[in-house]
């Protein structure tokens, strides 16, 4: 099955519009720009500039007359801008309006990892002080442990060592470690500190809600030549031919992780069924994932897996049955001494529901 493509036209629009807006203020503190140097500048082709001011010439106040549109001079290559509608006039904020920006900025200062935080804060007050909401009762805080993210903050500006309690949920195992932070950053919504780890002798990426203990050692930060920050553009988890893969069978409820984890493929299966390949870091992981998705997922491949899958749930399943009930011995009676050969109930082979459960 193929996913339709995402529609990225309105995104094309909204920066066109964005592009439209800042043409004309930059053109007015440029008269006779030659279009070569102003399609660089604004990071466009010449054609593309062309069509900007094409369109420009419709556009201008309410009325649309010979004296309402944006107009503008041409003299070989060359452009000047002769009326600009009101374009170069200072923005005017709303209430509501330079409340979101206040909103946006204060989050954006949060966020770990941001650079030029001095520059945003510089922003925000003069946001506050132009739009008077300097002490605006809007607290904006991350999600997660905020005292967890300001003790690895400080120790990435300070330069310090840090030893930290951690949980790594693909092998479900909690290490202590010693880490050299490289920086602090935020990806999908979550904290990250990337540090070069003593213990892996390498460069890992620790989430900030798994780690259990924080200690600021006395010892600076020391961060080896070949510690090289990763790309994280595409995401923290990036797929690669070396890691394994696994294909299960989801129904409906289950469809959910073809928009959650990277897929390498996705077809249509018998029903409501849909057939999903995708690599994971190990199958420690996967089998925990598979379980946690219930009777919505059947592990197709590999055939390891399954039966990882299947031991563990058989053993919870064991873990959760009940004894059979002993029979209380009774007397005999005096005209009979014959014993039941089929022995207490359940005891030959256990509780047939249950080992029917398991299969």
């Amino acid at each position: 099955m193929t996913r339709p493509a995402a529609r990225s036209g309105s995104r094309a629009s909204a920066d066109r519009l964005a592009r439209l807006l800042n043409l004309v203020p930059y053109l007015l503190a440029r008269p006779g720009i030659e279009i070569a140097e102003a399609a660089g500048d604004l990071g466009v082709t010449e054609r593309q500039l062309r069509e900007d001011l094409e369109l420009l010439w419709v556009c201008g106040l309410p009325g649309y007359g010979p004296g309402d549109l944006i107009d503008m001079a041409f003299d070989g290559d060359r452009v000047t801008i002769t009326y600009d509608a009101g374009i170069d006039r200072p923005l005017r904020l709303t209430p509501d309006e330079a409340l979101a920006l206040v909103v946006a900025l204060r989050m954006l200062a949060e966020t770990p990892g941001v650079a030029n935080r001095e520059a945003v804060e510089r922003a925000l007050a003069k946001i506050e002080d132009a739009g008077d909401l300097v002490g605006a009762p809007v607290a904006v805080r991350l999600p997660g442990d905020t005292r967890r993210v300001e003790a690895l903050r400080a120790a990435v500006e300070g330069g310090k060592a840090l030893r930290i309690t951690y949980y790594t949920a693909a092998r479900d195992e909690t290490t202590e470690r010693v880490i050299d932070p490289l920086r602090m950053l935020m990806v999908g919504g979550r904290a990250y500190v990337e540090a070069w780890c003593r213990r892996a002798e390498a460069v890992r990426l620790f989430r900030a809600d798994r780690i259990d203990a924080i200690t600021e050692l006395a010892e600076p930060a020391t961060v080896p030549p070949q510690a090289v920050p990763q790309d994280l553009t595409e995401g923290v988890f990036r797929p690669s031919p070396d890691l394994p893969l696994i294909t299960l069978r989801v129904g409906r409820g289950g469809r959910w992780i073809t928009e959650y984890y990277p897929c390498e493929r996705v077809e249509a299966g018998d029903g409501d069924q849909w057939l999903v390949s995708l690599r994971v870091t190990d199958l420690g992981w996967a089998r925990r994932f598979v379980l946690g998705l219930g009777p919505d997922a059947t592990v197709v491949a590999p055939v390891e897996l399954a039966e990882q899958v299947r031991a563990t749930a058989a053993a919870a399943l064991d873990a959760y049955a009940v004894p059979a009930p002993t029979a209380t011995p009774r007397r005999p009676a005096a005209d009979s001494v014959t014993a039941d050969p089929a022995g207490p109930v359940g005891a030959a082979s256990g509780d047939p529901a249950v080992a029917g459960r398991t299969q």
